[in-house]
């Protein structure tokens, strides 16, 4: 705190936190009590002679001190908490602290401090759901000091503890009522995931277009999906067709990424330009390449004949084998809308490859697709020793009808023409 127009003063406020910093607590501490004399109740000689006090083993003094500021803050509060901690007096503990957090709801040290309060009080698990605050709310992990680290470990352990104990107790509840219908349901097993801390819950963030109201879908139920076998049955003769072409025209495959010069590329640096994730298209922002669909006959046979694939002027449809390359991750990302999901047939397959969309994590299977949500945050890795190829292809999400699919069309492209017009 300054002190515009008395020089005086903040020379002294200067020599009090000069004392401190050198290591000269008495001396800085006679130099705030002077601040205080000439500035009754100011707030940093306030807070330095109220610690003082609370260091030296004095807590009815900083209590006096600490309450003579007229403007209360979040730290002053915290510090009459310590104060009243040290008297024992438990309840204007819970008040003081009960204070600061009024003031400050995200304010870290309080937030500490309550945890560790209800804590002593033998409230373990009220502790515990302080202690999930706390880690969220937390400054970065370097930037804490070591009291504050181990405070923080102390805080993790509790909440692992505690989850543990809520999730053992859960089961004793729960167990008669899975057995009641028949086992674990998987949307409400998850949900237990989340409530316990086990996982996070995953939102659409489209880059371009979040649809109001779709229900946020990680990976869709292949009953919605009933040409998924007839396409699947066709896998060897899809396989056959990318082993071909791969042999023949494997420089007809380009990076996937391909951001300009100058661009933010942010998690692409490492896959920008680069053939370790690869493409061949046979659609591509809704325009048919006929060459490729020449070369590969059968695949384009699949996709016209079998697969609803969805119609988007100027976007969809989308085809194409994705070649990832050995040792190989495309890192989070989420794609363009929710209106459209993503489906993926898996064609060559070494171990060690994984997908993930939101918290849940698959393997590929030869043969055996699967239907997501690509606004979904995701990512894929291939930690094998060689390649891993995949057709992937863009559908209308089931949930939009046939009016609200020609709907998004033109809205897409009214966006897409509106800044076209610039060039």
């Amino acid at each position: 705190m300054s002190t515009p127009g008395n020089p005086a003063l903040e020379a002294l406020i200067q020599s009090a936190r000069e004392m401190a910093k050198a290591g000269r607590p008495a001396d800085a501490e006679a130099m705030w009590r002077r601040v205080l004399e000439q500035a009754p109740g100011h707030p940093e000689a306030v807070l330095a002679l109220g610690m003082a006090s609370i260091t030296r083993g004095d807590p009815a003094r900083a209590v006096e001190i600490l309450q003579s500021s007229a403007g209360r803050n979040p730290m002053q509060e915290l510090y009459i908490a310590l104060a009243q901690k040290q008297l024992g007096n438990s309840d204007a503990e819970v008040a003081a602290v009960t204070r600061a957090l009024d003031l400050d709801p995200y304010f870290f040290p309080a937030l500490l401090h309550k945890g560790m309060l209800l804590e002593r009080l033998g409230k373990h698990r009220s502790a515990a759901k302080v202690f999930r605050d706390v880690l969220k709310t937390m400054p970065p992990r370097e930037r804490l000091n070591d009291a504050f680290k181990s405070a923080v470990q102390h805080a993790e352990a509790s909440v692992a503890q505690n989850r543990q104990s809520l999730e053992q107790h859960l089961e004793s509840v729960l167990g008669g009522l899975r057995r009641q219908h028949g086992g674990r349901v998987d949307r409400f097993e998850r949900s237990v995931d989340v409530l316990l801390g086990k996982k996070k819950m995953y939102h659409p963030e489209p880059i371009a277009l979040h649809y109001a109201d779709l229900a946020p879908i990680q990976f869709y139920d292949r009953e919605l999906f009933p040409w998924l076998p007839e396409l699947e049955a066709r896998s060897d003769a899809i396989r056959d067709e990318l082993i071909q072409v791969l042999a023949e025209s494997r420089t007809d495959f380009r990076p996937y990424i391909q951001y300009p010069a100058g661009a933010p590329v942010n998690q692409w640096a490492e896959l920008n330009y680069s053939p370790r994730w690869s493409t061949y298209f046979l659609w591509e922002n809704g325009q048919r390449n006929a060459a490729h669909c020449e070369r590969c006959p059968q695949t384009a046979a699949a996709l016209e004949s079998i697969v609803p694939m969805a119609r988007l002027p100027n976007f969809s449809p989308t085809a194409m084998f994705s070649c990832l390359e050995p040792r190989t991750l495309i890192p989070p990302h989420t794609g363009e809308t929710n209106t459209r999901l993503i489906v993926h047939l898996p064609l060559i397959i070494p171990p060690a490859c994984s997908f993930r969309v939101g918290h849940e994590i698959r393997e590929w299977k030869y043969g055996e697709a699967f239907v997501f949500d690509d606004s979904i945050e995701h990512e894929a890795r291939n930690d094998s020793g060689e390649l891993r190829a995949v057709l992937i292809f863009d559908v209308w999400n089931p949930a939009l009808s046939p009016a609200e699919c020609e709907l998004v069309a033109g809205l897409m492209n009214g966006v897409r023409n509106y800044y076209q017009e610039e060039g």
